[in-house]
């Protein structure tokens, strides 16, 4: 009986490794090919962050609604994305913020329900890279630069298609957009991170 306790620990320890090696997607370069992938909107997300008023970072979410990415393993410069963010369902800690968030004072929603970010470049190095593209927000279009990441590649188990996945950072200030609002006071700059997900055709 005095082995049980030490057994089953070590046990629990192991675990995590075990559920680690069964995980379908993996960033393995071979397992990409080549095709045009729909973005999947229940798994991808962009994470936005900007300094309120010197007191704490406020955070946000905005889920995806709809895109593509078209890719060739064998030329990945001449990589595609499109992805269309979905505005008006953003997500925040409160109803009311994210009412006001909504409202005219920052993204008008009711008006400008979506954001667009379409690629013009990619420049590749291994499992990075960095992609220009424009994002429009409020009908407002600008230039963005994200380091992206390879995170990973594989056949769904669910849906027994090939996923391939990405993260991506960036930074852009959102008085660009029309987003300006209570600046300087809430902070200007806004930092993103992109968790992007897509589905073989």
């Amino acid at each position: 009986m005095r082995f049980a306790v030490p057994a089953a620990l070590a046990l629990v320890l192991a675990t995590p490794a075990a559920i680690a090696q069964t995980q379908p997607g993996a960033p393995v370069a071979s397992r990409v090919v080549a095709g045009t992938y729909a973005v999947d909107t229940a798994h991808t997300q962009v994470t936005w962050s900007l300094n309120h008023m010197g007191f704490s970072m406020l955070e946000g979410q905005f889920g995806a609604s709809g895109g593509t990415l078209t890719l060739d393993p064998a030329r990945p410069q001449t990589a595609k994305v499109d992805v269309t963010f979905k505005i008006d369902e953003l997500s925040v800690t409160s109803a009311k913020f994210a009412e006001h968030l909504k409202s005219k004072d920052f993204f008008d929603a009711a008006t400008y329900p979506t954001a667009r970010f379409v690629s013009t470049g990619v420049k590749v190095m291994g499992t990075k890279a960095v992609i220009t593209g424009n994002l429009t927000i409020k009908d407002q279009t600008k230039p963005v630069t994200l380091n992206a990441t390879f995170f990973g590649a594989g056949t769904n188990p669910m849906s027994k298609k090939l996923n391939v996945g990405f993260r991506a950072t960036g930074k852009i200030k959102r008085s660009d957009f029309g987003v300006g609002a209570y600046t300087p006071v809430v902070g200007d700059e806004v930092d993103l991170t992109i968790n992007a997900a897509f589905t073989a055709q």
